[in-house]
C-alpha cells in the first residue's frame, strides 16, 4: 500500500514536472492537465502522463483517489499543456472491460517501474501486464478526443 512518504516524494516531483512543463522544457509523455475543480469551479493542475497506444492517447490513474479522475468525471474539457504548447481536449472516460486490454498493452509495452507503480500505489495486486489488467475497475482510464 502507498506510504504517505512515498506520497510527498511523488508531489515534489511533481511541483518540479509541473515547474519545467511551464518554462517549456517537456519530457516524456508527460503533459500538464488543467481541470475545473469539481466544488470549486476553480482550475487546478496536475503533471499527467499522456500515452500513446492503439492510434489513440490515454491518461491512466496511478494514484487511488486522485482529485484530478474525479474533477474529469465532472468536467465537460480540459486543458493539456505539453512544454509551452497547449490544447483544449475531452476525456471520454473507457469502460471497465474496454480498460483491460489498454492496461494490458501500457504495462507489456513500458519499462518495469510503470507495472510497478501500480502496486506500489495499491491499485494492483503484481506488476505483471495480467495482474494490473486485473485491476482494472480500480485504475481509471481516459481516452484523450478533441474538444
Amino acid at each position: 500500500m502507498e506510504t504517505n512518504s512515498h506520497r510527498r516524494m511523488v508531489n515534489t516531483i511533481n511541483k518540479f514536472i509541473a515547474g519545467l512543463q511551464r518554462v517549456g522544457i517537456a519530457f516524456g509523455p508527460m503533459q500538464l492537465l488543467t481541470v475545473r475543480g469539481r466544488r470549486t469551479g476553480l482550475p487546478r493542475t496536475f503533471p499527467i502522463a499522456v500515452n500513446e497506444l492503439d492510434g489513440g492517447r490515454y491518461i491512466f490513474q496511478a494514484f487511488p483517489k486522485a482529485a484530478w479522475v474525479a474533477n474529469a468525471r465532472a468536467a465537460d474539457t480540459v486543458t493539456l499543456q505539453r512544454g509551452r504548447k497547449s490544447t483544449t481536449a475531452r476525456l471520454v472516460e473507457v469502460p471497465l472491460e474496454a480498460r483491460r486490454p489498454l492496461l494490458r498493452r501500457l504495462v507489456a509495452g513500458s519499462p518495469a517501474s510503470v507495472g510497478k507503480r501500480f502496486v506500489t500505489t495499491g491499485l494492483a495486486g503484481g506488476p505483471s501486464p495480467d495482474a494490473v489488467a486485473a485491476a482494472a475497475e480500480r485504475i481509471a482510464v481516459f481516452r484523450v478526443e478533441p474538444a
